[in-house]
């Protein structure tokens, strides 16, 4: 047969990426699957691209990153107690650990990127047996591992069996915050005021802060963060607000879930930003508010020692007046040295998600 008259035609492989978290938008996963999904909507081409894209994800919100991709949903009930009913797919990308879809079909290759086990630390008994099951289960399945710190690296390989595998870092994309309006929350903002952001539970450790901001009554500390659901840590939502009354504390707010707009309000207004987080598989915020030049004061723990790096004033414990004299003390040093502003800017402006995403869409060529 004559080579010049044969037709090859070009298959596009077919890629899955699961945005199923962005049920709880306001969530830390949620805004990674946001940020994934408005990334293709400014950059796929589906008529260039070697891949076709599908994203997974709620019903209600198909078609918010456009007509280039296609949607299929999560929120089927069949599909999402059963794992049934989905086409088949040549690569499957689970952006993060806890989803409860995976890949049925053992041909689809899968990425699973996992971004902390925050479990082992905050569980224990028979809870925290089950979930390190779970995900070990899925690191079986998986084809290519991927992590988002050197810090979740070295939890990986110590606690689970990778059976060889590869477990590559990748680190999170962050937003260009500092490129998009920003709007002022509808609340009564009292300036000059601390910021803080993330869902209320224990964890977050937002409680360590009351003592220091009564001893700092010219403050104010605003907390954004989405109530959790479940009422282990609904309980933790009500001590804070027990504190508050108790330590008759005025200046610290909780302003329930924000906007993007007004999250980057809160960010380029603020005085500084305080995160004592207790587990962090990166420390997302603490990116987002280098990217205004914002003093950032964060706990010495996990990864965040990693991710801030040089940039932020780091906690040793959780003693009020430590907390208060570390804050002021880099407040005064970072405000004061435009070279750190302009490094702490600068370095922010690495996380890019054209970054992460040239890193991810090697992996989806290799596979």
């Amino acid at each position: 047969m004559n080579s010049n008259n044969v037709n090859v035609q070009f298959k596009k492989k077919k890629v899955l990426i699961d945005l199923s978290s962005l049920k709880n938008i306001y969530c830390g996963l949620g805004q990674v699957a946001l940020n994934y999904g408005n990334y293709f909507k400014e950059n796929y081409n589906a008529s260039e691209s070697i891949y076709e894209l599908t994203f997974l994800m709620p019903k209600k919100l198909e078609g918010m990153f456009g007509d280039n991709v296609k949607y299929i949903s999560s929120t089927n009930l069949i599909r999402k107690h059963f794992n049934l009913l989905f086409p088949r797919y040549d690569i499957w990308h689970s952006i993060h650990q806890l989803s409860r879809f995976s890949p049925t079909d053992a041909s689809t290759k899968q990425i699973l990127t996992i971004h902390d086990l925050n479990y082992l630390y905050e569980k224990s008994g028979e809870a925290k047996d089950k979930l390190h099951t779970k995900i070990q289960k899925k690191v079986e399945r998986a084809n290519i591992i991927t992590c988002i710190s050197k810090f979740a690296k070295k939890d990986i390989e110590s606690h689970l069996n990778i059976n060889g595998k590869n477990c590559l870092v990748i680190y999170n994309g962050v937003e260009q915050y500092n490129q998009i309006d920003s709007v002022k929350p509808k609340s009564d903002i009292k300036a000059p005021f601390f910021f803080s952001i993330g869902v209320l539970e224990r964890k977050k450790n937002f409680h360590v802060l009351f003592d220091m901001m009564k001893q700092m009554p010219d403050k104010t500390l605003y907390i954004a963060g989405k109530e959790p659901k479940r009422s282990k840590h609904k309980e933790y939502v009500n001590s804070l607000r027990q504190q508050l009354i108790d330590k008759n504390i005025h200046n610290v707010v909780l302003l329930g879930p924000v906007s993007q707009e007004e999250k980057i309000w809160l960010y380029k207004n603020c005085e500084a930003f305080i995160f004592p987080s207790l587990f962090e598989g990166f420390g997302l915020p603490i990116i987002e508010a280098l990217q205004f030049g914002k003093p950032v004061i964060a706990n010495k723990g996990t990864s965040l020692i990693e991710i801030g790096d040089k940039h932020v004033g780091f906690i040793e414990n959780f003693d009020s007046e430590h907390i208060k004299q570390v804050t002021l003390k880099h407040i005064n040093e970072f405000s004061n040295s435009p070279d750190r502003i302009r490094a702490a800017i600068k370095y922010a402006k690495t996380f890019t998600y054209k970054k992460h995403f040239q890193e991810y869409e090697k992996l989806y060529s290799q596979l």
